[in-house]
């Protein structure tokens, strides 16, 4: 996804970076300039790249590719007939990561001293193992679906730009899970019925129906025998609920103890650096010099430990749990009264005859 968007965004005149040789280097430039301000800003990055998707996602991906070869016609019609500004527009429509370009992603961060992995398949699946293991503290994402893949911390927002003025968010699962009184398996199934990469939504049906669903039938099985019994709703023709489900539970990942996830962060290659970005792409030598000592200086300078490491969290006990769900219980519920009592006047005020003046 950050490549994406540095194919997209990082571009002069409305067209990718290139070097002298026609080479795209929007990607490299991107990931060059967004990995210093990461580690200045004192997070060590480790970058997951996607492997081949599953099977069940080959229908989402097929509707991506219609999308693009839409919008790639559509690009060669305004450059016949429109604007410059249309040309653009729908030539970032088209725009594609390349295995070249990971290639180029991964032989960069190998350079800077920055680890990655390859995902046997969802990035986000991998992501979340390693937070769960503790190898990283939260996954950070665009994509909602870390959540579904049980990351028990996601950072959203992370990589956008300052001028944007988003404050990144933190998303604690067990938070969202408490806030929706529901198990794992219930937020799975509810995140499915609303729409995945993996399947179609059920036309109808917006969150808040999902969730009373959920809370009600407690399993997409129910859910499903009580749409085909009343036919309230029409379900997608193929609507592979139970893959989709196993997918999130038991994806293709590597475990933290396997090899590959035995992370470093070293020294940047200065030389190698020059060689790549200078030499073969293009890039100001002065630049990458000055990039990788901050680079260096960043990495070895000592990072501000977070709370938790100073002070260990303590488990709430399951009376402390069960206290806390009364309470809030007790919140909703006087909540509720209160707007009754508020309908009801409101309800009385309107029924009493207007005095004429």
């Amino acid at each position: 996804m950050s490549l994406y968007s540095f194919l997209v965004a990082v571009r002069s005149d409305g067209q990718q970076l290139m070097n002298e040789t026609g080479e795209t280097t929007s990607h490299l430039m991107g990931m060059f300039y967004r990995t210093l301000r990461i580690v200045e800003n004192g997070i060590k990055p480790l970058y997951v790249f996607d492997g081949a998707p599953p099977k069940l996602k080959s229908g989402e991906l097929a509707k991506r590719f219609q999308r693009k070869s839409e919008a790639q016609a559509a690009e060669e019609e305004a450059k016949e007939t429109g604007t410059a500004e249309e040309v653009e527009k729908f030539s970032r429509r088209t725009v594609r990561v390349t295995r070249e370009h990971n290639a180029e992603a991964q032989r960069l961060l190998k350079l800077m001293g920055v680890p990655f992995i390859i995902a046997p398949t969802e990035a986000e699946a991998q992501c979340a193992v390693l937070a769960r293991a503790g190898k990283m503290y939260a996954a950070a994402s665009e994509d909602m679906d870390t959540l579904t893949f049980n990351s028990p911390v996601l950072l959203r927002h992370l990589t956008f730009s300052e001028q944007r003025k988003e404050p990144i968010q933190e998303i604690h699962l067990d938070r969202v899970l408490e806030g929706l009184e529901m198990d794992m398996n219930q937020f799975i199934d509810l995140c499915i019925l609303l729409g995945c990469d993996y399947v179609d939504p059920v036309k109808g049906i917006g969150p808040k129906v999902a969730l009373g669903l959920v809370r009600e039938y407690k399993n997409l099985e129910a859910i499903v025998a009580y749409i085909e019994k009343t036919g309230k709703y029409t379900l997608p023709d193929d609507w592979p609920y139970a893959d989709a489900r196993l997918l999130f539970l038991e994806p293709d990942v590597r475990q933290a103890d396997h090899p590959d996830c035995d992370f470093k962060w070293e020294g940047p290659d200065v030389d190698g650096l020059v060689k790549f970005l200078v030499e073969e792409k293009g890039f100001s030598e002065d630049r990458v010099r000055a990039g990788a000592a901050r680079l260096q200086k960043n990495l070895k300078s000592a990072q501000q430990s977070r709370l938790e490491g100073f002070f260990k969290p303590v488990e709430r006990s399951k009376e402390e749990v069960a206290s806390l769900k009364r309470k809030n219980e007790e919140k909703l519920a006087e909540k509720k009264k209160k707007q009754k009592v508020a309908a009801k006047e409101k309800k009385e005020a309107k029924a009493k005859p207007k005095i004429a003046a």
